[in-house]
Parts: structure tokens; C-alpha cells; sequence
């Protein structure tokens, strides 16, 4: 928010220079960005009189004039063709530094002497909205009581200080002059001189030339209208053009100007409809209908639906409410009858509307904070008072306010003793109430009544900010902090900081990624056409192609880090990430089950709980499932542990030993290994899913095994790459209890050795599950230490070398019992079509 000094000192008439000013607005609360003066970049330009003109002797466009300057008369030469003379204008002398930051000195011009120059409005930084009178390519003719030989900057009113506030959210009502005079006034102790506006009464009435309804309740919480007709389109006078321009705003006419003057005076945004463009003579503010479109005042067009709040005549959108006006909303030269509109609109839909759009006005900026009803009544009246002193027009006699609830002014208990406890000092009842008043709350019994501005301000917390802010943070003596504060970490971050902990005492190294990249990465990673992974969440202002899509799978990151590692030509990388991965949300999946209505499950990972389908392959053989996102849906964010490495000591085998201490970390038992041929990024006779016991269930924790080697040649990776992708939220929900001390065995084990027969085909964890039940809890370990193929076992077996450790916590186990246990072992491997090797 941009304020004018001296526009401020019209509410409040403090005396401050701008450092002091900007460093007590910023103690008192309202942070001060900067403040600038246009003056200051301008030095040595005063005004000058042209007193003759010449025709140049070697020229037929230049002409040398004399210049008196006040204290002297010299001789420029100037290619203008708009002076005559007697004509002032802005003189910038030798030595003189324009605003652009150029600098003039005396020099000749086809041979003549120039000691200096007169400006244009380009030079001098201004355009012809700020002068339109001035002649747009020559130089700046000033008006007739400019002294003569002053700075030019004052004749120019550019010797404004103009003071920049960064408002906070919470105080919508310092989104205008007046809020920031209030503030200034509180904090300079001096008396806050409000300007009621009182217009003319009007000739006629509005009623039978305009209607008003609003449909759209919920949202629009006040809507007023005023009508000026004999409107007379001119520029504004001087003093209202140099206010807007100082506060950032174009001037372009009377009418306009008028409602962007009340807009910065009162923080209440108007419009102005060209009656003859409001069709039907009826407005009504109501919901957009679903395929309305509407070209707005920058010539845009823009679609409609039914979550936006417009403003319409009997034939459609005359303005998105709140936002911008349509391309006929405007006023023109023609225009005969305007109809100013002074409403308020609910901030949370106006914010929606915005910014579905696209579009964030000056309008919308102070709409979706959350504005003050009451100030649109009031905001009206002085945009009509200001018709009346500018002769913009003839007022209409009514005005239309429909104003369904009024908001009522709240009070709560002033509560000293509260307030000093909160702030740790001790301020009197009475310093609380003088510094209260000056902000325009109301003090009576006890009770302190709350502007219906303030709507910040509810509980004795609030109250004690606005003691605080006045009293001085900087006042305010250190005190020791009261109580204990216990920091503990929560048992997700303990538990994924184990996980990392194990991690990388398993020699991998941990890294950090981009949480998006190029949507080419899918097809890098070998991904199938129709992988629910390559629906992925588009960002709409990306840094580039390469940073456009949110990541669906965090494997394509890391093998990105693996190759920058084999490009360095490391002879082995082994990584870890602990990392997030996004997925669409779905309005409706149909995956056959009502388990999941939020997202779809990838290739490999668990399915929904209840959903008889283990995987969205299985989803897609049956032809469900549908690949459309739910509009404005924020994506499901996964948190992923995702591993890669290569190098002489990993492959398929090390990256399970890798996972298998994280899950012995986690103390989860029962856990299987099952095989995976769907392929895409997974080597298709490499891989398995690893799945762990939950409830009564179990669910897939993620993919273990070899990147498909189509992948790692389009990372450019010559060796195998071994992976591993692994649910964090179901490893934390899976994970054990308090590990339990146990004492040390009394008695002996004994150990059996057994040398099995399978087909190749049998996975050796289904061999190794059916040992685990058939042996019991006598059953202590069970290890594979050996397998082997060759001529001496047959075409299409596997010999398995297992170890067992057998163990009666309550005995001394004999051979007998082991030799029982192992016999019920190898009868149960009988039904697998394994058999003890000869």
C-alpha cells in the first residue's frame, strides 16, 4: 500500500520527517517497506520563462530561445516546435540530473551554445495522464503561476514523499488512506479529523431507472448503487491526478478517477457501469451458469462457472464481482448516465475466483482480505460528493442499498490484570483505554466496543497486541521464560530417522531430490502406456520443461544420481532418499471396491484395504478404472524409501540383505518375498514384492530386485542396477512393538543340515515357509547356505543346501526329537514336489 504523506496528514495532522515517520509507523504495528521522494532524483531542474525565440542559423527545426531562470538569462537550444514566448517551463541547468538519471551539460548544438535544456514530459518521467494538457512530443508548457526560477519538482508536485506498508492479512482496513491516517494519529498523539461525506441532495430518483437483486447471498454481502447522469467526461483536476499518481494509479478521467480516489481513501473498491450498457435497466449479482463466458476490460475472454460470483444484466456478465469489469462496464466519451457500484463481496470467493482466473486486481487484492460492509454506504456518499465538486455529472436523487444483515458491533471485557499477564508488564486501566480510543474502539462499563474494521480483534489476546504495538516492544524489559517447554520428537520422525540410521550403516549414502522433473522420465523408465504413474500432477507455472511434472515414482531421481555417479566413473554408488511422490486424485476410481476413493494404487504396491485386488494391473485386466483427475484436488502426497546402487558388491541378494535389516529394525516377523514378472522398470525375472503382516492380512510393502535393463541404458548406465522401493507409511503402521528382553537358552541346540531337490522353478522363500511351519517354535533359524544346478541334479532343478538350529526352550532336546521335527519337514516339502538330495 502506497501513501502519500500529505494525503495522510489531511486525516491526521502529525509532524514527522519520513525516517522518523516510517520508524514509528513500524514500532506502532504497520510496517513500513520503504518511502521514496520523486524530487530526489532530480537536482538542478527549475522553472524557467522563455522570453524569445530564433530561428537556429544553420538549422531549419532547431530554434535558439532565451531562457530567463530567475536568477539569470541563458541561451538553449531546442528542437520543440509547441513554445512561444513568455511560456514556462522545466529548465534543467548545467550539472542537472534528470530522473531516468541522465546528465546535462552546456554544450553546442550545430555550432551554437546550449547551456542547458528544456524537458518533455518522457524526460522528466511523467506522461500525458499526469498532464493532459501538455503536448505529448514537445516540452512541458507548466501553468502560468509556477514562480519562476524555483524547483521545478515542486511545480510538478513531484516533491511528494510517498510511504510504502507492507499490510498484513489481518488488517484489510489499513488497505487505505484513511486506516493509515487512524494509525498515524494513534501514534503521533494527535486528533484523527474524519471527513463525513454529505453529497447534494439529488434531482429525480433512481427507482424507476434501476433494480437491484441479489441472488447470490452467501456471497455478497452488501450491494449499493448511485446513479449520475449529464455525466461530463474531463480529466481531473491537478491535485486529485497527482494523489493517484503518488498512490500508483494511472489517472484517465473524472469518473474513473473518482472511484480509484475512494477506493485508496476508504479501502472500498467501486465501479462505474455505463448505464447504457446495463441492459434491461435491472442488475442482478448472482452465480455464474457453467459455459457463461465474459470478456473483461483487458480485452480478455474468460470462462465461467458456477463457483464464480458475477454481476449481470438481463442479457449475461456485465462483471466478475469483486474482480474486473466486462469490456462494456466502462465509461466512455459518450456516456450519458454512469451507475456507481459500491458492494462487498465475501473474501474467500473472490480469492477462488481470482485466482481460477487468473487475474488479481487492485479490486481483488483488498476484497479477499475481507472487507468492512459498513464502509460502502459511506464510500458511495463520497464518491457522489466528489461528482459534485469536480462538475462530473448531475446527481440522481436515491440510492440502492441492499444490505441484508448488517453487521453489528461487537464488545468485549477490558481486562487489565489478563492483558498485563499476557504482555508480562504493568500498564494502568487507564493508559489502556488512552491508547484504545485513538483507534476508534469505544470504552463504556468495563467493555471495549470493536469497530466493525477490526474484525481481528475478539479475545483479550488481541487486545493486549493492540496495548503492546502502543506501548513499545522496545519498551518492554526482558523477562525470563515461564514454565517448560519439552521438544520431543514424534515416534514417525524417531522411526524414519532409524530407518536412515540403518540405512546408511549398511554403506549407502543418502541424498536429496527434486521433488519434480521432465514427464520423459516415464518413458526412460520403461513404464507401459497405460501406467497409472504416467498420470501425473502438471505444475501450471513451471521452471521449464524439465521441472514440469510432480513425481509419481521417486526410482527415475535416483537412477538420475546413479548415472551422474557412473558418468564420474565411480566403480560403485549405492543410495537411499527418504522422499515424497505425488499421485492424481481421482473424483471416481471404480477399481471394483469401495475401499479407496482418493487414490490409485501403482504397480507393485498394496492395494486399498478390503479390495480383493492385490495390484491396478489386476484392476486394468478387468477394465476398470478411469485416468481422470478430480479438478482443484490437491495430489496424495506418498512418503517412499527409495534405494539404488551398483558395483561389484551389490546385486539382487544385497539389496534384500539390505532390506531385511530394515525390517529386522522395524521388528516385523512373517514378512514373504514374492515373486514379480509384470516388468516395466522392474527386471521381469529379478524382482519381488515384499509383503508384511497387517492385522489379520497382509499388504505389499514395495518392489525389490533389478532395474529393467532397457531403463539403464536410457540413463545411460552400463552395469546392473539393483533396487528398492518401499512404502514408508505401511513399514511405520507394520513395524513391531517394544523389542522384549530374552534370557540367554539353558539348553543346547542341535543343528540339521538338509540338502533338498526342487524344480528351478519354485522360489525358494515358498520352500523356506513351509520349513518354518512344519518345524514349530523348536524351529530357532533356518538359513539357505548353498545352491546349486548342474548335470548331477537334472535338467530344470535346483539343489538348496538349508541350515537348521533346533532348540527346546524347556529341555534338553535329543536326536530323536530332532530327528522327528526334521522328518515332519521334509513329509510337508513332499506336497511341493521337493525331496531330500541323495
Amino acid at each position: 500500500m502506497k501513501l502519500p504523506m500529505t494525503w495522510a496528514q489531511s486525516f491526521a495532522p502529525f509532524t514527522a520527517t519520513p525516517a522518523e515517520f516510517a520508524e514509528r509507523m513500524t514500532m506502532s504495528g504497520s510496517k513500513v517497506e520503504t518511502f521514496e521522494r520523486e524530487a530526489d532524483k532530480m537536482k538542478n531542474v527549475v522553472v524557467g520563462r522563455v522570453t524569445s525565440l530564433a530561428r537556429h542559423p544553420d538549422s531549419d527545426h532547431l530554434w535558439v530561445c532565451q531562457v530567463d531562470v530567475g536568477t539569470e538569462t541563458i541561451q538553449i537550444v531546442t528542437g520543440a516546435q509547441n513554445l512561444a514566448a513568455g511560456d514556462l517551463c522545466p529548465v534543467a541547468l548545467h550539472g542537472a540530473r534528470l530522473p531516468n538519471g541522465t546528465e546535462i551539460k552546456r554544450g553546442k548544438l550545430r555550432g551554437v551554445e546550449s547551456a542547458g535544456m528544456l524537458c518533455s514530459l518522457p524526460e522528466l518521467g511523467l506522461t500525458q495522464a499526469d498532464f493532459p494538457h501538455a503536448t505529448e512530443d514537445g516540452i512541458l508548457v507548466l501553468e502560468a503561476d509556477a514562480p519562476l526560477g524555483s524547483d521545478a519538482a515542486k511545480a510538478l508536485g513531484m516533491d511528494e514523499v510517498v510511504v510504502e506498508f507492507e499490510i498484513t492479512p489481518n488488517r484489510p482496513d489499513c488497505l487505505s488512506v484513511k486506516g493509515l491516517a487512524r494509525e498515524a494519529a494513534a501514534t503521533f498523539g494527535v486528533p484523527f479529523e474524519d471527513h463525513v461525506p454529505a453529497p447534494p441532495a439529488g434531482k429525480g430518483d433512481i427507482a424507476p431507472l434501476l433494480a437491484v437483486q441479489v441472488t447470490a447471498t452467501d456471497t455478497c454481502l452488501r450491494y449499493a448503487a448511485a446513479m449520475v447522469e449529464n455525466v461530463r467526461i474531463k480529466p481531473s483536476p491537478r491535485w486529485l491526478r497527482q494523489r493517484l499518481r503518488h498512490a500508483g494509479v494511472r489517472p484517465i478521467n473524472n469518473i474513473v478517477d473518482i472511484t480509484n480516489y475512494v477506493m485508496l481513501e476508504y479501502g472500498q473498491p467501486m465501479h462505474a457501469f455505463d448505464y447504457a450498457y446495463v441492459n434491461g435497466g435491472k442488475i442482478t449479482v448472482r452465480m455464474a451458469r457453467d459455459g457463461e463466458k465474459i470478456v473483461t476490460l483487458d480485452n480478455a475472454e474468460r470462462p465461467l462457472d458456477a463457483g464464480m460470483m458475477i454481476i449481470a444484466d438481463e442479457k449475461g456478465p456485465i462483471a466478475v464481482a469483486g474482480v474486473m469489469g466486462g469490456e462494456f462496464s466502462g465509461v466512455y466519451e459518450t456516456t450519458q448516465r454512469v451507475v456507481f457500484e459500491s458492494a462487498c463481496f465475501d473474501g474467500p470467493s473472490v480469492r477462488a475466483t481470482s485466482k481460477r482466473l487468473g487475474l488479481r486486481t487492485e479490486s481483488s487484492t483488498r476484497f479477499e482480505k475481507g472487507l468492512d460492509p459498513s464502509t460502502a454506504s459511506p464510500a458511495l456518499r463520497r464518491a457522489l460528493e466528489l461528482v459534485a465538486e469536480l462538475d462530473a455529472g448531475d446527481i440522481v436523487g436515491g440510492i440502492l442499498d441492499d444490505y441484508p444483515a448488517p453487521r453489528e458491533s461487537r464488545s468485549i471485557p477490558l481486562r487489565a490484570q489478563a492483558i498485563n499477564s499476557l504482555l508480562g508488564i504493568e500498564v494502568t486501566e487507564k493508559e489502556m483505554v488512552d491508547i484504545l480510543l485513538p483507534l476508534g474502539f469505544t470504552v463504556q462499563n468495563g467493555q471495549v466496543g470493536i469497530p466493525t474494521a477490526r474484525a481481528d480483534v475478539a479475545r483479550d489476546c488481541d487486545l493486549a497486541e493492540e496495548v503492546a504495538r502502543f506501548v513499545g516492544y522496545n519498551k518492554m524489559p526482558a523477562t525470563v521464560l515461564r514454565g517448560t517447554a519439552a521438544a520431543m520428537p514424534t515416534p514417525r520422525q524417531l522411526f524414519d530417522e532409524m530407518c536412515e540410521t540403518r540405512l546408511m550403516a549398511c554403506g549407502l549414502w543418502q541424498c536429496q531430490t527434486f521433488s519434480f522433473y521432465s514427464p520423459k522420465m516415464f518413458d526412460k523408465l520403461n513404464l507401459p502406456p497405460d501406467s497409472p504413474l504416467r498420470n501425473a500432477v502438471t505444475l501450471m507455472n513451471p521452471l521449464g520443461e524439465e521441472t514440469s511434472t510432480m513425481r509419481t515414482t521417486a526410482l527415475p531421481s535416483l537412477l538420475e544420481v546413479v548415472a551422474r555417479n557412473w558418468a564420474a566413473r565411480a566403480d560403485s554408488c549405492a543410495v537411499f532418499e527418504r522422499a515424497s511422490e505425488y499421485r492424481a486424485r481421482r473424483a471416481e476410481l471404480g477399481f471394483g471396491c469401495e475401499a479407496d476413493k482418493t487414490s490409485e494404487p501403482a504397480p507393485g504396491e498394496a492395494a486399498p484395504q478390503g479390495c480383493e485386488l492385490s495390484r491396478k494391473s489386476a484392476c486394468n485386466e478387468r477394465g476398470v478404472g478411469s485416468p481422470t483427475p478430480e479438478p482443484d484436488a490437491l495430489p496424495d502426497e506418498r512418503p517412499k524409501l527409495v534405494m539404488a546402487a551398483y558395483g561389484p558388491q551389490w546385486d539382487y541378494l544385497a539389496m534384500k540383505g539390505v532390506v531385511e535389516v530394515l525390517l529386522d529394525a522395524a521388528g516385523i516377523t512373517g514378512w514373504e518375498v514374492r515373486r514379480n514378472t509384470d516388468g516395466g522398470p522392474w527386471h521381469p525375472g529379478r524382482c519381488a514384492e515384499v509383503w508384511v503382516p497387517a492385522d489379520k492380512d497382509m499388504v505389499c510393502l514395495g518392489m525389490l530386485g533389478e532395474i529393467h535393463p532397457a531403463a539403464t541404458e536410457a540413463f545411460e548406465i552400463k552395469p546392473r542396477v539393483v533396487a528398492a522401493d518401499l512404502s514408508l507409511d505401511t513399514l511405520f503402521a507394520a513395524r513391531g512393538g517394544t523389542p522384549q528382553y530374552r534370557p540367554l537358552p539353558k539348553y543346547p541346540a542341535i543343528t540339521r543340515d538338509l540338502a533338498l531337490v526342487a524344480d528351478d522353478a519354485l522360489p525358494a522363500a515358498e520352500i523356506a515357509a513351509v520349513i518354518r511351519a512344519a518345524g514349530g517354535k523348536r524351529l530357532e533359524s533356518l538359513r539357505l547356505f548353498d545352491i546349486y544346478t548342474g548335470e548331477k541334479i537334472g535338467a530344470g532343478k535346483k539343489s538348496l543346501a538349508y541350515s537348521l538350529v533346533l532348540r527346546d526352550a524347556g529341555a534338553t532336546m535329543t536326536d530323536a526329537d530332532a530327528d522327528a521335527i526334521t522328518g515332519k519337514v521334509l513329509e510337508k516339502l513332499k506336497a511341493l514336489g521337493v525331496s531330500l538330495r541323495e
